[in-house]
């Protein structure tokens, strides 16, 4: 098998008496095996090797051996009326269990659009789902054990944690990967990401010596693999931790057109047009990237956090205090969240509540920054000074 994990698409079953339905079935299984072949964790068998398999009884565990495939997607589609209900499961092929089931019921209006939403749906997910099984089955191989993948994939899992000590966790598998493999480029991006969060969310390192680790992590990335998604999402991010917004933008847009459902690529676009000041453009493209992996905790309080300040920087400070709060109760301990909430409710002159959130800030370990970053524009920065002012905080 090969190293990253392995899915194949069965032809979708028609179990209608009406024959025309079949090339409804066979288009949506089609249209999922070319959308999970963009994914870039995915190895996606071909459409000729699993259409033999049509009209065929079958066994998830065989197909698996002889595709030599991890996951097998299989579905079907029924016709009563002018209804149609879509079936789909994922099935680990080894053991047979079953990973994820979903039905859809859509009205037969228009059957191209019914088709393309369809297989959407069905792509958006499956790829997330698979991620996850593949984290939980990382983290059943002991350390001695671990190959190049196993061990990206714990610190995966680590990184989702979203916490200063996980991320020094994710921070050592990224690098025990890297001395497995060490042409593995996705390793190199998840380096990458860690020392940007150890010194830009967690302040475990210092920024002019995380910074610098960051850039060189992801650049060795895309040295390594120009066209893997990875390495091209983490040198968008690493550009907007150095400033360099108009890169950024350019490497998101890249990983956006290689592959359109992987959702960090649209979150660091988003991220870029916020800091850039285009807050209406940033926050589509944030829901974008929050729709196509909602279960993703890295990429939660990564998206709301960027929510809260484009809200803050377009100077809707209800908005930014409704996201904070929200954010909070999942989240309690990211302390830029109350950072950001102490400054819209000074600018909405609730001191009492803001002053509340400074000593929440205070609590959590988090500090009021007088310095403007690198990605920062000079007029955000200015504007929450003056929130932050309004809420007590005295230079």
């Amino acid at each position: 098998m090969p190293d990253k994990p392995s899915l194949a698409v069965l032809p979708f079953a028609n179990l209608s008496r009406d024959p025309e339905q079949e090339f409804l079935a066979d288009g949506i299984a089609e249209d999922v095996i070319t959308a999970l072949s963009r994914y870039p964790s995915l190895f996606v068998i071909a459409r000729n090797s699993t259409f033999t398999y049509k009209g065929r009884a079958i066994d998830v565990r065989e197909v698996g051996r002889e595709l030599g495939v991890r996951y097998v997607l299989e579905g079907s589609l029924r016709k009563a009326g002018n209804r149609i209900r879509v079936t789909a499961q994922l099935v680990e092929a080894e053991t047979g269990n079953h990973v994820w089931a979903e039905r859809y019921d859509r009205d037969l209006a228009d059957i191209f659009a019914v088709q393309d939403e369809i297989s959407q749906a069905v792509t958006v997910a499956v790829a997330p789902t698979v991620d996850g099984a593949e984290r939980r089955r990382a983290l059943r191989h002991p350390p001695e054990n671990l190959d190049a993948w196993a061990a990206y994939q714990q610190g995966l899992w680590h990184l989702g944690k979203v916490t200063a000590e996980a991320n020094d966790q994710a921070r050592a598998m990224f690098e025990r990967s890297i001395e497995l493999d060490p042409a593995f480029a996705p390793a190199y991006a998840g380096l990458s990401l860690a020392y940007g969060y150890a010194c830009v969310h967690y302040r475990t390192i210092r920024l002019d010596e995380g910074l610098p680790r960051n850039l060189h992590f992801a650049r060795k990335a895309v040295e390594l693999d120009p066209m893997d998604a990875h390495a091209l999402a983490a040198s968008s991010i690493s550009s907007i931790w150095h400033g360099d917004l108009e890169a950024a933008l350019a490497s998101a847009q890249r990983t956006i057109a290689l592959s359109p459902g992987f959702a960090p690529g649209h979150a660091w676009l988003g991220a870029a047009l916020i800091f850039m000041g285009r807050g209406t453009e940033g926050r589509a493209a944030m829901a974008v990237a929050l729709q196509l992996n909602p279960n993703d905790h890295q990429m939660t309080s990564d998206g709301y956090l960027l929510l809260a300040q484009s809200y803050y920087f377009d100077r809707d400070y209800e908005r930014c205090v409704e996201v904070c709060r929200q954010q909070l109760k999942a989240f309690p301990g990211i302390w830029l969240l109350y950072y950001r909430l102490a400054a819209a409710l000074g600018q909405l002159g609730r001191i009492e509540e803001a002053q509340s959130a400074l000593r929440d800030l205070k609590t959590a370990g988090g500090f009021i920054r007088p310095t403007r970053r690198p990605w920062q524009r000079v007029e955000d920065h200015e504007l929450t000074l003056e929130g932050l002012r309004k809420a007590g905080w005295e230079e």
